[in-house]
């Protein structure tokens, strides 16, 4: 099949936007339609004026019949549109989470299947190849695993008004909390058995708790962290906190640093390329010797050639191509994306009942 795939872009914010770019630059799709509920009233990206504006779902949908539809909008659409979209005859890429309950997941799934449409979920840390290095070598560091993983976000300006709707549909820890339970899940390969959360609500704007934390304790004895806060008056001090640690020493990502002490730009961690960017990845080796002194200094691999996050979606809309065209069997990353939204939700569910939650 060489034909391109006719795409509708519903949703046009920071990931609808990028998505768009990618299709609109690549010879594999043709956008046939821009969708919003308010559109038309906004200002459209230069390289994306020209496509036919939609502000009615369901009527683009219907007048377009797209081959797939891309799901950029807010999580509390994401299974209602993706399910509409199947139904049509479409396949799916949608940005994370691939729901906003459990079962919301699961029909989520059970409709590709039950249709053989595709469905691609937009787990950006699964085509970064700084991640993927992490996670191959936090494999590497032996059993159980402890993972400390966080992404704290200071509110300001654009990102005020981001946030604060992103809250007003799912906290921050189930939010953003997906791809790192996912990263989670695939280190250790293992059932996660035990979830327990704690969150507090520090911004009045804001309809629900915009901190949280979680803990997640897996069945061959591994333990995770994620912690999650976003808002005017979150800390910058540690925004970027990624490591794991094994028995045999310990892999940890290290940030960009760039302008952090900068008095001109008083917050980064809002910016969308610090969410994934990365200077090097550090190993450390646990192994010492009869003085018990390290046998071997800590690996230091730079990660100056990483892509940023406009790459990093357009690898996100290759693989999309790659899985209609070739037919890929996309059962195990659809599994991954209802596995780690029943972690987080577990962790939402904790808070409210201020309890520790078992997982069947």
């Amino acid at each position: 099949m060489t034909d391109p795939v006719r795409i509708l872009v519903v949703g046009l914010g920071n990931m609808g936007a990028s998505h768009a770019s990618a299709y609109h630059r690549m010879d594999g799709f043709e956008i046939v339609g821009l969708c919003s509920r308010t559109i038309k009233s906004k200002e459209i990206p230069a390289e994306l004026q020209g496509y036919p504006l939609f502000e009615n779902y369901e009527a683009a949908l219907a007048e377009l019949k797209p081959d797939a539809v891309s799901i950029n909008t807010w999580p509390n659409t994401h299974a209602d549109y993706a399910i509409k979209a199947m139904d049509a005859g479409a396949h799916v890429f949608m940005e994370k989470p691939i729901g906003t309950t459990n079962e919301e997941a699961r029909a989520v799934v059970d409709k590709a299947k039950a249709t053989g449409r595709k469905l691609v979920l937009g787990y950006i840390l699964r085509v970064h190849p700084s991640w993927i290095k992490f996670i191959e070598l936090g494999k590497t560091l032996g059993k159980p695993l402890v993972m400390r993983l966080n992404l704290n976000q200071q509110s300001s300006g654009d990102a005020w008004a981001w946030h604060k709707n992103l809250i007003d549909s799912l906290i921050p820890i189930v939010d953003c909390g997906v791809h790192y339970v996912d990263v989670m899940c695939q280190l250790t390969g293992a059932k996660p058995v035990r979830v327990h959360g704690i969150g507090a609500g520090l911004w009045a704007e804001a309809d629900k708790q915009n901190y949280g934390h979680l803990h997640v304790t897996f069945d061959d004895g591994s333990v995770g962290w994620y912690e999650a806060g976003w808002g005017p008056m979150m800390s910058e001090t540690a925004f970027f906190v990624k490591d794991i640690v094994g028995p045999k020493g310990s892999v940890s990502l290290v940030p960009n640093d760039e302008a952090r002490h900068d008095a001109d730009e008083l917050s980064d961690s809002a910016d969308i390329d610090k969410h994934t960017k990365t200077d090097a990845i550090r190993l450390h080796h646990a192994e010492v010797d009869a003085n018990k002194n390290f046998v071997k200094p800590d690996d230091v691999m730079s990660m100056d050639d990483e892509p940023g996050h406009q790459e990093l979606c357009d690898r996100e809309q290759e693989f999309f191509l790659r899985a209609i065209r070739e037919d890929l069997d996309l059962t195990d990353s659809m599994e991954a994306a209802v596995d780690s939204l029943r972690i987080v939700l577990a962790a939402e569910q904790s808070i409210r009942e201020e309890r520790v939650i078992r997982l069947d």
